[in-house]
């Protein structure tokens, strides 16, 4: 177990208006369309039978950058590119940069990205070949968000944040929209936890328009930042964290995304790294889909059958992406 230091909430960060909500959700999935993919629904008997649900898979690896990132990331740079902005930047593991040098390329603007000194090549490579300028700076998330902030203020760029925006939840919680609207019968959602952006803006879609369908988030257990929140009744920070789930190992919820987690999410689960090499391997020989293994955190939670989340009848897990560097995929095949 992770040791975790307490962090107070910032009260003049965690404004309502700052939140995403059913209608600014609706404001973005008008924004999008045409722009981004509306990614499949995806179903396998046999894994159905492994989880002991009708499941079916959102498949946000096949989407315009290979996530799920350029739904917010598409609808905050449309914002400031509208306000003028001449360029961007911004601190990502790797999708998000990605997701961001697209959406500055499609505005014509200058985009300049910030990533760890471990982020996968193919994702560096991908925001170099959208027009980005790419920048290692340490591990940690907290390190590649003081960099790009600085830099932002030197160069009058606009800070595009990862998850920690209503803007950016709104896009990502235009998935939620699509579930419920493609299948009515759902009755839970399972969903990965990184910085919190993505499931805040799901469940409020989902909570905002089916206050019945289940929201439960999933994270790795050697970064349960929203497990150990829940569990200790505030906002925590772990003093470190580690996966081969890269995309999901930031150090604490936003000030912004805590409070809608624990606002709409009915329940957080871990996964250990061996659950999602297992997912990995599933979903690759089953479904034939290859998915990183931060997309494959809900999957390898579903699939161990000793899970204890209150699952219902009709479940989707959200494969959030697939952009894995070739040379690890050989070991994340594990006997399944």
């Amino acid at each position: 177990m992770n040791n975790v230091n307490n962090v107070n909430n910032v009260n003049n960060v965690n404004n309502v208006n700052n939140q995403p909500t059913l209608a600014s959700i609706q404001k973005a999935q008008a924004r999008l369309n045409g722009v981004v993919h509306r990614t499949p629904l995806m179903s396998s008997q046999s894994l159905s039978e492994l989880a002991g649900t009708d499941l079916q898979f959102k498949a946000e690896n096949l989407q315009v950058t290979g996530s799920f990132k350029i739904r917010g990331a598409f609808n905050k740079v449309a914002d400031v590119a509208d306000a003028g902005a001449q360029g961007v930047i911004t601190a990502s593991s790797g999708n998000h940069g990605q997701a961001v040098a697209w959406a500055a390329r499609y505005f014509g603007l200058k985009a300049h990205i910030i990533v760890p000194t471990t982020a996968p090549a193919i994702k560096i490579r991908s925001a170099e070949a959208f027009g980005a300028t790419v920048e290692t700076c340490g591990t940690t998330s907290r390190e590649r968000l003081d960099r790009a902030r600085e830099l932002a203020d030197k160069w009058n760029y606009v800070f595009i944040p990862p998850y920690d925006d209503a803007a950016i939840m709104s896009g990502q919680g235009t998935i939620g929209l699509e579930i419920l609207e493609d299948w009515p019968k759902v009755d839970t959602v399972l969903v990965p936890i990184g910085g919190g952006g993505l499931i805040s803006g799901i469940s409020t879609a989902i909570k905002e328009s089916r206050p019945d369908v289940r929201v439960i988030g999933v994270e790795p257990q050697g970064a349960a930042k929203a497990f150990q929140s829940r569990r200790q009744g505030q906002r925590v920070e772990l003093e470190h964290t580690e996966s081969i789930a890269d995309g999901l190992i930031t150090l604490s919820l936003g000030h912004l995304t805590y409070p809608v987690v624990e606002r709409n999410v009915d329940e957080v689960v871990t996964v250990t790294d061996d659950e999602i090499r297992r997912a990995f391997t599933l979903l690759f020989t089953r479904l034939k889909l290859v998915v990183e293994p931060s997309g494959a955190v809900t999957a390898g939670f579903l699939l161990n059958r000793s899970h204890t989340a209150v699952i219902g009848q009709h479940t989707v897990a959200l494969l959030s992406g697939g952009n894995v560097d070739p040379s690890v995929v050989p070991g994340l095949f594990i006997s399944a």
